[in-house]
């Protein structure tokens, strides 16, 4: 696994406040070079540490987040995978993830170190702009799981893009 692609996740949360049933709860453990998952980005509302290499980190409804799992044996990688993840309010659908309580609606999901490296870097592009991914138009990843999926190169995310998005949402679309 690449430095470039340590783990980081933004939150606004406090370690005091409890959660709540509406949360999502996704379990991050991290255990040197074997298991590593983590929130590549998003903004959690709280975490609660289970022990120095486990902590549950939970999102509210509409947070989306992106999560890698990483895991390896004596003789190299054994899996790879990213998920990017909207957290669902209680009543509504979702698919079920190892890790995630109850599940999410899965916007993008990729196997294997290769394209889950093409994809962190995609996220950092998205960074690089000044957008945080997390507020990223639910349909770009769409479009970039399917664009990938047979072999397109996906339209990158500009912040023209972004603003069309943001007053979509505004208007209530």
């Amino acid at each position: 696994m690449s430095a470039a692609f340590a783990p980081r996740a933004a939150s606004t949360a406090s370690a005091s406040s409890p959660p709540s049933d509406t949360l999502t709860h996704v379990e991050l453990t991290h255990i040197e070079k074997r298991i590593e998952n983590w929130i590549r980005f998003g903004h959690h509302a709280h975490e609660q540490l289970l022990d120095r290499r486990r902590r549950i980190l939970s999102f509210p409804p509409g947070c989306i987040f992106g999560f890698v799992r990483w895991a390896s044996n004596d003789f190299g990688t054994v899996a790879s995978r990213l998920d990017i993840v909207r957290c669902v309010a209680p009543g509504d659908g979702y698919q079920t993830l190892p890790f995630i309580r109850p599940g999410g609606e899965i916007l993008l999901r990729v196997d294997g170190w290769p394209k889950v490296e093409k994809f962190l870097q995609h996220i950092d592009a998205i960074e690089a702009i000044g957008i945080d991914p997390a507020k990223v138009a639910p349909d770009h990843w769409g479009h970039v799981a399917h664009r990938t999926s047979v072999g397109f190169e996906p339209r990158a995310y500009t912040a023209e893009r972004h603003q069309a998005w943001l007053k979509r949402q505004e208007c209530g679309q």
